[in-house]
């Protein structure tokens, strides 16, 4: 039986059905699902990624998802529509973050000097290594160090932090730059 989505009360009862089984690994009900769902998904992907290649790539993701998490949906806590839309809108948001870490870690580990660490090193050249940085991190003001360990440990973007610690955009990215600066200069050659 074709389903018109654009009849909620029809499309909501198709969809728990093949959400149901899909739990029950019934392949034909993914397919079904996926030429159901995909499109609207896809859109929605769209729009948070701004890239269709990326979210073509995200929305394969989603529907493995949704084949393993199926058994999990229960229409008593939500529709279907609600339940799908929500994977799919933090996978996309888990892209972003993944490609924001990775691009402020390419741009900002650029501006750090380089840790003569090879495959050769021994425990205790690690050591020093490990002991310069927490010393020449302990020399920086608290706000460049803040802004160093929320930017490289915790991979926030420059933004994140400004809102976390309720700071102006500028301020913060000034902050790791000029922190990052005093500890290439610490750190030395």
């Amino acid at each position: 039986m074709q389903s018109d989505i654009a009849d909620p009360v029809v499309a909501d009862a198709e969809l728990e059905q093949l959400i149901a089984a899909c739990a029950r690994r019934d392949s034909q009900a993914l397919r079904r699902l996926y030429s159901l769902a995909s499109p609207k998904l896809f859109g929605c992907m769209v729009r948070i990624l701004k890239r269709r290649a990326l979210a073509e790539e995200a929305l394969q993701d989603v529907f493995v998802s949704i084949w393993q998490r199926a058994a999990q949906f229960d229409a008593s806590r939500g529709r279907p529509w609600a339940w799908l839309i929500s994977i799919a809108r933090y996978r996309a948001i888990d892209v972003l973050r993944n490609e924001r870490v990775e691009l402020y870690r390419e741009a900002e580990l650029e501006d750090l000097p380089e840790l003569a660490v090879t495959p050769d090193a021994t425990r205790a050249d690690s050591r020093w290594t490990a002991e310069a940085l927490a010393r020449c991190l302990g020399e920086l003001s608290v706000e460049q160090r803040r802004g160093i360990e929320l930017a490289f440990i915790n991979g926030r973007s420059h933004a994140q932090i400004a809102q976390t610690i309720g700071q102006p955009l500028g301020t913060v990215k000034s902050w790791i730059r000029r922190g990052l600066k005093s500890l290439r200069e610490c750190l030395g050659p």
